[in-house]
């Protein structure tokens, strides 16, 4: 389990917006979250088995809408396409990119 404080520090952010995640995170079952002293959460399955957009698509909250049904539909087609791009990377991959910008 990592607390919300660890996650924030390898993220640079702060825990709040960590915590602000999880729920959502945890309510599409890509973690587990504890409470308590030797809480935390954690991935509930690999990290090479998780698209970037479906955890988009999971805290990106609402697409757009205008109100109109031709219109609406092109919107959705395109957030899920969007999202199938996004799932061309995992989240795995995700970190492995960040970890060696970070040494560059």
């Amino acid at each position: 389990m990592h607390t919300s404080a660890t996650i924030a520090a390898a993220l640079k952010t702060s825990p709040v917006m960590v915590r602000r995640v999880f729920p959502a995170l945890h309510n599409a079952g890509f973690i587990i979250q504890r409470k308590g002293p030797q809480g935390g959460a954690q991935l509930r399955t690999s990290a090479k088995s998780i698209g970037f957009g479906d955890v988009f698509a999971a805290v990106g909250g609402e697409w757009p809408a205008a109100g109109d049904r031709a219109t609406d539909n092109l919107l959705q087609r395109s957030r899920g396409d969007a999202i199938a791009a996004m799932n061309g990377t995992t989240i795995a991959a995700l970190t492995k990119k960040m970890k060696k910008a970070e040494t560059a």
